[in-house]
């Protein structure tokens, strides 16, 4: 693995809206069980640790704060200690200390544990089973690839089992201030990220730049009649592929909006307007999570401002129940899902209603289009398309 050619990410270069980046948690929790099965295995105390990030091209130098044994004799463990750098993305894990012990097991696999301060799902819906500690897949096979990087830099790829426990200081504390405690994750935080970078993407400062990514997208397809032909809205990175493969659009003109879908619109009918101008096709794609927070009114749709999206999901959902012929118990499971997600999987879990949850969901991106198309009526025509968090389009159609 480390003959691929592989480039440093370096964090010291500033993000397209000029803030700093930052390292998710789970890049931080790979950095310390790196640095602790290294000393487990060969003795050696280090103070820093190469992460290989989910793009397969480039990792993270990250400085390790502390590495200790914490047991002798047969029961050997070690702790490393990483300090959570967000960079200039409001965070509440930002200056948070991520640690992981690292010890040898009889298994023969690799084992993740809950320590102090991360949390363990309750409840269904979420990336990891009920039981399983907070620790998301990604972060997960972030680990997996560092245990094996160690294992091939000493020539010791037969010893395959390990606990690699993470925790976070004060993370019961810290978990108080985000949603963890109403999505059933309970004990403190959530290990995240699924590049193992945080983009400072939920400042004023990037509200901003969204403007000038915006005009750009605008300018980079116009038309002599001054009618542009199409460009992409992601508030993530769930969409990207569809606007990149399906939509055929370049990426000047799929702009990242974060949060901030009202703020995008209305920049989008200024520059409209200024130009005088239209747009023949503005297309929104993301998880449903965040877009269709707008069925209620939201368009900041950070978690910190507002609720989660479920209620209009169901809401609509029981509207148009006679039409799909949707029971009362099919609708209540929506409402009362811990996440988003778990709403899409109870409906995608309900016996022949496929054909009915894809109208559902082909129903609710016609809302949602119809409530951004208000906002820029110099925009001909607005689409929506809906995917859950593994990319796939909810409403079965391109």
């Amino acid at each position: 693995m480390h003959e691929l050619e592989r480039a440093e990410f370096d964090l010291a270069v500033p993000a397209p809206n000029g803030l700093r980046r930052g390292r998710t948690t789970g890049s931080c929790a790979t950095a310390a069980v790196k640095a602790a099965l290294t000393m487990l295995l060969r003795g050696a105390r280090i103070d820093k640790a190469e992460v290989s990030l989910p793009d397969g091209r480039h990792y993270l130098v990250v400085p390790i704060q502390d590495v200790q044994w914490l047991d002798a004799g047969d029961d050997k463990r070690v702790r490393a200690e990483v300090l959570k750098d967000g960079g200039d993305d409001p965070d509440n894990t930002h200056g948070a200390t991520i640690f992981a012990e690292v010890a040898r097991n009889d298994a023969g696999e690799i084992r993740f544990l809950a320590a102090s301060g991360v949390g363990t799902a309750t409840r269904p819906g979420l990336r990891v089973a009920v039981g399983e500690p907070a620790i998301n897949p990604v972060p997960r096979r972030m680990m997996r690839l560092a245990v094996a990087e160690v294992l091939e830099e000493l020539h010791m790829q037969g010893e395959t089992g390990f606990d690699l426990a993470i925790g976070c200081e004060d993370g019961q504390q810290i978990a108080r201030k985000t949603f963890n405690p109403r999505l059933g994750i309970v004990g403190g935080i959530s290990i995240l990220g699924t590049s193992g970078i945080v983009e400072p993407m939920s400042l004023a400062s990037w509200i901003a730049s969204i403007e000038v990514y915006i005009r750009v997208a605008l300018a980079d397809e116009s038309r002599p009649n001054g009618i542009a032909a199409s460009v992409a809205y992601l508030p993530g990175k769930i969409g990207r592929t569809f606007a990149r493969d399906e939509l055929g659009l370049p990426e000047a003109r799929s702009v990242q909006i974060a949060n901030f879908l009202g703020d995008a619109l209305d920049f989008t009918q200024a520059a409209l307007a200024e130009q005088g101008g239209e747009l023949e096709v503005l297309w929104l794609a993301g998880h449903p999570g965040k877009l269709a927070k707008v069925l209620d009114g939201v368009w900041d749709t950070h978690s910190g401002k507002s609720n989660m999206a479920m209620g209009g999901v169901a809401r609509v959902a029981a509207e148009l129940a006679t039409e799909l012929g949707f029971s009362g118990a099919l609708i209540a499971g929506i409402e009362s899902a811990n996440t988003v997600e778990a709403a899409i999987e109870h409906l995608r879990n309900e016996p022949g209603a496929a054909a009915a949850v894809a109208a559902l969901w082909r129903a609710i991106e016609a809302r949602i289009a119809a409530l951004a198309q208000a906002r820029v009526p110099s925009v001909r025509r607005v689409e929506v398309r809906l995917f859950d968090l593994d990319g796939n389009l909810l409403g079965g159609r391109v």
